[in-house]
Parts: C-alpha cells; structure tokens; sequence
C-alpha cells in the first residue's frame, strides 16, 4: 500500500480530476486520510476515489455511445439539440431538422433556400467540440482548451481565411457585446490568465461559480467571433466535470439568457432561474433514457 500523502495537485493529475473537485471531496470527508494544510491537501497515494466519481452515469453513457457511434441515444440528442441552439442562437439559419440531417446523413439534404457554407461547416465543426468537450470533461480547464475548443468551431469557415481574424488564438481588433465595450486585445492574454487561475482556486465549483466564469469570459470577449458557442461548451463541461446536471440554451430561454448575462453583476437570480429552467428540461432527457444523476 502507499500510504504517501500527495498534493492535492498530484491526486488530482493521477486520477484525472480538477483539483476543486478534488478539494470538494476533502472537504465532504469522501477521501479519507486526507489532511488539509492551510489552504491546501494532502491526500493518501491510494486513496480509492468516492463512488459517484468512478461510476457518473452520463459521462459514462455519452462516452460509450461517442466511442460506439450509437444512435438514438443521449449522446446523439445531445449532439442535435445542443449544436442547434446554440448556432441559432449566434444567427444560424439552419433549422433543427437540417442539423439532425446533416449529423445522421453528413449531408445538408434538398432545401427551398439558400443555405450558408459557414453555417453547415460550423455544425459540422460544433459535433467535433462536443466530442472534445466529452472525451476532456475532467481534465482542468486551461486557456489551451478554450483556443483549441474556438480552432475546432471555426475550422474551414470564411473567418479563417481572414488574417486579422485568429483562428484558435486571442482578438487582434477590439469588440463590442451586446453595445458593452470588452476587453482590449493586449489585454485579454493576462485577464484569461487571472480567470483561469481564480476559478482553479475555488475549493468547491458550484453552478453559480460556472455561470460567473461564463458571465466573466463573455464581458471579456478573447475571441473575433464564436465567444458564446465556446463559452457555452465550457458550461457543459464544467458541469460534466462537477457532477453537476449540464443543459442547453434553447431559442426560447434565449431572451432570459441574454438578460441573465446582462444583469448579473447586479441580479444572479435571473441568470441562474434560467438555466435552472433549462437544467430540468435536460433532467427530463435524462429520465427518458434512464440515465441516473
């Protein structure tokens, strides 16, 4: 046996955890021998992980459906439902059937109108995050995941053509969101650097805490474009990171998430009501295929 007391950092990185996840579990007493220094832990080597960690039943069941490429299942409603609403949230055209289409068949199917190349190529592109997002759900977040997770989204769409504007890297021009000016470009490197750093140092991530840091990354805005999609693929990782039951921004909360963003420095409720709302309706998935959570 080995009884060495490891860094939480250390237990975390051997057992593919985020270290708040890790600092939760201290501090609910599931890891037993663990003894907290300060602000820190210490954790016995062989510490068994608690239950609900080795045994989460919708990552478990999103990872072996991607892995099996089953259909019908949670993995592909979650792929239809989320990659739809929240492309037609940034002004997709697609319509819901044409997503599902275009993910069950690869193809985009007859229409009466005009459809862009940019919006099929970013669904295309918005199945493969979803993946990234399922296969790295525990890893940390880092700022190479988020650029990688905005490289993935805007792979082969007319923006990447465009020199000024970065692909998978930071702005180089300043923009606005919502009328609200946001952080300058030289700026945004050190200000994601300080996010990141003050969300791995939460002791215990809540949903609140995730939907800050969404509410933060948006007012920063480090990307040309693609923000919110990014921002709300993070969102369902974190929460898949978390145990915490994830959700997708429908067209009719739409409206509510916008406002909840806009005034949560000043009313979290509202944000937080919103997705509240939108997390019961992905519970209600979750109950149809009898995943437990």
């Amino acid at each position: 046996m080995d009884m060495r007391l490891v860094p939480e950092e250390e237990y975390a990185a051997n057992h593919g955890l985020t270290e708040q996840a890790v600092r939760g579990y201290c501090a609910e007493g599931k890891l037993p021998g663990a003894v907290q220094e300060g602000e820190m832990w210490r954790i016995p080597a062989d510490t068994p992980l608690p239950d609900e960690v080795k045994h989460s039943p919708l990552l478990v069941a999103l990872r072996e459906q991607m892995e099996s490429k089953m259909r019908g299942g949670i993995y592909h409603r979650t792929q239809i439902d989320l990659t739809y609403n929240s492309n037609h949230i940034e002004g997709s055209r697609l319509s819901k059937e044409q997503t599902r289409y275009i993910y069950e068949t690869n193809t985009i199917g007859i229409t009466d109108e005009a459809v862009s190349v940019d919006d099929i190529i970013e669904t295309t592109n918005h199945f493969r995050c979803i993946d990234f997002v399922i296969e790295h759900a525990e890893e940390p977040l880092t700022e190479e995941m988020i650029k990688r997770l905005h490289a993935l989204l805007k792979a082969g769409t007319s923006d990447a053509d465009r020199p000024w504007f970065a692909v998978g890297e930071y702005k180089l021009l300043p923009n606005e969101v919502g009328g609200k000016e946001t952080t300058a470009p030289e700026d945004v490197p050190s200000a994601m650097r300080a996010l990141l750093q003050e969300y791995a140092g939460k002791r215990q991530v809540s949903l609140e805490e995730i939907l800050n840091f969404h509410y933060r990354m948006e007012m920063t805005h480090p990307f040309q474009d693609g923000n919110g999609r990014v921002g709300r693929l993070i969102i369902f990782k974190e929460c898949l990171a978390h145990h915490i039951v994830p959700f997708i921004i429908t067209e009719e909360l739409k409206m509510y998430y916008y406002r909840g963003l806009d005034r949560w420095e000043e009313v979290r409720g509202d944000l937080l009501d919103t997705c509240l709302t939108a997390q019961d309706r992905y519970r209600a998935i979750l109950d149809y295929f009898r995943i437990t959570y």
